[in-house]
């Protein structure tokens, strides 16, 4: 079936962006209301009104620059830092000095924590405590001494900025540690999946190879020992496999990537699960079903048609070529209920577990793990001597339940 790539991006650090893009346009905008009504109070209103009109235009012109960190450099955090640190020193220069001194704001206001919190979003508390720091000192030699008020807003600053910074790096290794949780996850799904489709065809053929050699002897003995020994290297290999090194983004400002591979959309319609099973039922295998549809989702009806088809080869392999099975389909309001019988000598005690221990999965991969990625469940009972027992139980969600694991 045809694949396609799902790319997967998260990034908390887009909504922080965002908000600083319209805190810097809401403080401009603050700071120029306040220089308007204090206007009569300047000494130097020009020089204000200069700065202002530098302001205005790096605020509207520099949108873009604070829009993801990629945009954001250095370079322009620099730019940046130096405009709210010239005006906050120009602020002696156009205001009055017993406003200075009565502590009045400053010609940039509080659009200089804007800058500050550039820094933060972008290189994390280090470069957060770097501004606020070169703030400070700027807000200490435009008041001259360090008054109660200014170090109040300095510390402020300080703290907010390099707390922000902070979070903003646990949140990176946070996205970098589900990006890779998720990636593993995606991996171990597509394993068991490949684990499933190789039990279900090239290890049955293996086996059967190594059998039939042994019988008939000779150079097919030969035939069938390579058979079985190529079969426990490949149940090794699908039992270890491997998980790729997890892949993060090109440019960290978007976040973690995860990467998986998605089949293409099955059709949207209900399948019938009878039609899907009608084909094992045969002079040893009995069928009994509903006399309406079974209908179940594509991908639901599939999976479960595979874990019957397990199970019949599992009795098959282990009862012996004459031994009877019986299937049983049950239709359910909440669930679809499907149970193979057989009249095989049983499994003995602890034999399951030794087997998945030897990397023979069929029950473990093919059987349970199909239902289980479903959201149902594979339940086993054997009884020595008196055959063995598979009940598939499926949810009619089970399609619903899929999509929303993928997302």
């Amino acid at each position: 079936m045809a694949k396609r790539e799902r790319v997967m991006r998260m990034s908390v650090e887009q909504p922080l962006w965002r908000a600083l893009t319209a805190y810097r346009v809401l403080t401009m905008l603050y700071a120029v209301g306040l220089f308007a009504t204090a206007y009569d109070e300047f000494v130097r209103p020009w020089v204000a009104v200069a700065y202002y009109a530098v302001l205005c235009g790096w605020t509207l012109a520099t949108l873009p620059r604070v829009a993801n960190a990629a945009r954001c450099t250095k370079r322009f955090l620099a730019a940046d830092l130096t405009i709210a640190v010239v005006g906050i020193l120009l602020t002696t220069v156009a205001d009055a000095h017993e406003r200075v001194q009565a502590g009045g704001p400053t010609l940039p206001s509080i659009w200089t924590a804007g800058s500050v919190l550039a820094f933060a979003i972008k290189g994390g508390w280090r470069w957060a405590a770097l501004a606020s720091s070169l703030v400070a000192v700027a807000n200490l030699v435009e008041r001259g001494s360090p008054a109660r008020d200014t170090v109040h807003n300095v510390i402020l600053v300080c703290i907010a900025s390099i707390a922000i910074g902070y979070v903003v790096e646990v949140a990176r290794a946070s996205e970098r540690t589900l990006a890779r949780a998720l990636e593993i996850e995606a991996a171990t799904r597509e394993r068991e999946r490949l684990a499933r489709d190789i039990h279900d065809s090239v290890l049955q053929v293996l086996a059967m190879v190594q059998r039939r050699g042994a019988v008939i002897g000779g150079e097919a003995a030969e035939l069938g020992r390579m058979a079985g020994e190529q079969e426990v290297a490949l149940r090794t290999l699908v039992s270890g496999g491997l998980v790729p090194v997890s892949r993060v983004s090109e440019d960290a400002a978007e976040g973690a990537v995860v990467r998986a591979v998605d089949e293409e959309p099955e059709p949207s319609g209900p399948v019938d699960l009878r039609a899907l099973l009608a084909p094992y039922a045969g002079a040893l295998v009995s069928l009994a079903e509903p006399g309406a549809p079974v209908p179940l989702a594509p991908v639901a009806a599939r999976e479960v048609a595979a874990a019957v088809g397990a199970a019949l080869d599992n009795v098959r392999r282990h009862a012996g070529q004459d031994a009877r099975a019986w299937i049983l389909v049950e239709d359910e309001p909440d669930e679809v209920i499907v149970t193979v019988r057989d009249d095989g000598p049983g499994i003995p005690e602890g034999r399951l577990v030794q087997a998945e221990g030897e990397g023979r999965l069929g029950v473990a991969l093919s059987i349970r793990g199909r239902l289980r990625d479903l959201g149902g469940s594979a339940e086993l009972i054997s009884v020595p001597g008196q055959g063995t027992e598979v009940e598939l139980k499926v949810p009619k969600d089970a399609n619903t339940r899929g999509k929303a694991e993928q997302r």
